[in-house]
């Protein structure tokens, strides 16, 4: 009897995503490829999506050009490319209109990429329903994911009714994306076997992370009810919050009795000499070593391996933050363990109450940020719940898709004093076409829509990071972090720092607050963005009472351009929307506490910000 065969693709972009911030510049991914395609042993490769296209923003690179010249070779080589997209959230962290939708996978077809994993971690339908249509329409393959989580929801029926609907629906391919690595074994099978079963010859990809510790035997279990490929890496990225190696995944495979393509272990050794360089040029300073090993406290919280490499790096920011504010209350520290813990915690409490949404993108970093406000708040000894971002709120409310389960009582009250209402419709009917909006933007700042309306796509996605792109901020301010990362890696062991400098003071004059950039000896002071805020008019005194930032990010008048900056001399209400923080993905909005008048607004848009830092003044009515 002839042996069925199982086929291998490697993450490569959500390897670098599940270990750190970041993932290689352009020229370092060209250089990796013949490597990769000499390994012999991949039919398929993960090039992008995801948080690629916003981590070249955030580079201060093009994303269109780095997709374009990441995919080629592998075309050429004759191995498909695939991507992620998050549904009704496209490649960002809220939904996104109709038409951006549609052009996202022209455009993504356009540039190389032949397979879409669409996936919603609500597992909500209608959100992957046009994903599908839209996929087919440009000539993709339209891959849909079920997300799989451990709860009394999550159950085998459900996963198997679920996949026969997206199968009715026209999708081509199934993923079990296993994205926590939390799914257990015999249950997974028992998924497989139950959507073999409904249509014999779909094909189905698993997708796990290694870990909490399950992978391996998930992968085998399986691969033994029916499935196709399995998503695999190449260390020094394998395992830890990552995914597990090809060579071990080869070698099981091989020795249960499947065929499975030989590896070119000269290329392999060259794939991992190369992420090792890029490791050390920079990316490693981007990396939390925790992400490199296994870890099954990652069990009851459920948080996937994708988003841990950013967790850690938010972790690390938040506890300095916080450790600030207890030295200045005369409090004990807490340790990088103990908030981990107790962020763990936390997570595994609230899951329940806010309706057991799949733990994954954008839902994992919601979850993940309410725990971590909550736990945040309650140290300063203040109440759970005290900060809920809007995006949370949408989840939270229905408006992003139906959770699986109830919303806890206590949540739905809060809604009802805080006149938001529940809600049940087609989540896109809550967002609008927009695309008409950009490309008259476009027209009048001169900037080109792009090779098949690339540029177009890229501005209707990541609004607030193509501005920063295209001003040269987000370049600027990624080298001077780069800068700094590397300054810190290179001091020895215990040295103490040297003063900080002010990069911006306040200044007063005649009564009026002005922020002023400093540069010292060769250093070009910060470019201002478009947004930054025009000059104060003479009635604004400056005076007032301190609005402080609620946590450490970065500070936007608007999160986006349906909404007008507040301006000194406007007049607030009470629950009024100041501006936001950017922290963690998620926009948190700054609400007036009490009527007045806007006297001063002291920093600009896109400006870093800690907590506490006064960002204006208003005068109390």
């Amino acid at each position: 009897m002839e042996k069925r065969e199982v086929k291998f693709s490697l993450v490569f972009r959500d390897m670098w995503q599940s270990a750190g911030k970041y993932v290689p510049r352009v020229d370092q991914l060209v250089k990796v490829a013949p490597a990769i395609i000499r390994m012999g042993c991949f039919d398929r490769v993960e090039t992008n999506g995801g948080g690629f296209e916003q981590v070249n923003l955030l580079f201060g690179e093009n994303p269109n050009n780095a997709v374009r010249q990441w995919t080629k070779p592998f075309h050429e080589a004759g191995i498909q490319t695939h991507m992620l997209d998050r549904a009704l959230n496209g490649l960002r962290m809220s939904p996104v209109p109709a038409d951006v939708r549609r052009l996202f996978y022209k455009v993504k077809k356009a540039q190389g990429t032949d397979i879409t994993r669409t996936f919603c971690g609500l597992n909500d339908i209608r959100n992957i329903a046009p994903s599908i249509r839209y996929a087919k329409e440009a000539g993709m393959i339209s891959q849909c994911s079920l997300c799989i989580t451990h709860s009394p929801i999550h159950t085998v029926d459900y996963y198997v009714d679920m996949a026969r609907q997206l199968i009715d629906l026209g999708c081509d391919e199934i993923c079990l994306k296993d994205m926590a690595g939390i799914g257990r074994p015999e249950t997974l099978g028992k998924i497989c076997a139950g959507i073999k079963a409904y249509k014999k010859d779909i094909i189905v990809q698993y997708h796990s992370h290694a870990g909490p510790g399950f992978n391996m035997a998930s992968i085998l279990e399986v691969c033994k009810n029916g499935c196709d490929y399995v998503d695999t890496a190449v260390a020094p990225l394998a395992w830890g919050t990552g995914h597990a190696d090809i060579l071990a995944v080869q070698a099981m495979l091989k020795d249960a009795g499947f065929k499975v393509k030989e590896i070119n272990m000269a290329a392999y050794m060259e794939v991992r000499s190369q992420i090792q360089e890029m490791m050390d040029d920079f990316l490693g300073l981007y990396c939390n070593p925790l992400n490199r090993i296994n870890n099954s406290l990652l069990i009851a919280p459920g948080l996937p391996g994708g988003m841990m490499g950013s967790l850690m790096a938010d972790l690390e920011t938040n506890l300095e933050s916080l450790n600030k504010w207890k030295a200045k209350h005369g409090q004990a520290e807490l340790t990088q363990d103990e908030l981990l813990v107790k962020l763990f915690d936390e997570v595994a409490y609230i899951w329940p109450k806010v309706g057991y949404p799949c733990l994954v993108t954008p839902f994992s970093q919601y979850v993940k940020n309410l725990a971590l406000m909550n736990v945040i708040q309650m140290e300063k000894g203040k109440e759970r719940w005290s900060m809920i971002a809007d995006d949370i709120w949408d989840m939270i409310l229905g408006k992003a898709g139906r959770l699986p389960g109830e919303v806890a009582p206590e949540l739905k009250a809060l809604a009802e004093a805080q006149g938001r209402k529940f809600s049940d419709t087609d989540p896109q009917a809550n967002y609008p076409d927009e695309l008409d909006k950009y490309r008259q933007m476009m027209a009048e700042k001169g900037w080109d829509t792009g090779q098949d309306d690339e540029e177009l796509f890229e501005y209707a996605m990541h609004p607030s990071q193509y501005e920063a792109y295209k001003s040269g901020k987000a370049k600027q301010d990624f080298l001077a972090d780069l800068q700094k990362r590397r300054e810190a890696a290179a001091a020895p062991a215990g040295a103490g720092s040297a003063p900080a400098q002010p990069s911006t003071v306040t200044v007063t004059v005649n009564g009026q607050s002005y922020k002023v950039d400093i540069a010292y000896g060769e250093q070009t002071a910060p470019a201002q963005t478009s947004a930054a805020p025009t000059a104060q008019p003479a009635a604004a005194t400056g005076e007032g009472e301190d609005i402080p930032a609620p946590l450490e990010g970065k500070f936007y008048r608007v999160k986006n351009t349906e909404e007008t900056p507040k301006q000194p001399g406007d007049r607030v209400k009470v629950g009024d929307i100041l501006g936001y923080i950017e922290a963690m993905k998620t926009y948190n909005a700054i609400r007036a506490e009490f009527d007045g008048t806007i006297t001063a607004i002291l920093v600009n848009s896109g400006d870093a910000v800690e907590e506490d830092d006064v960002i204006m003044k208003i005068a109390k009515q």
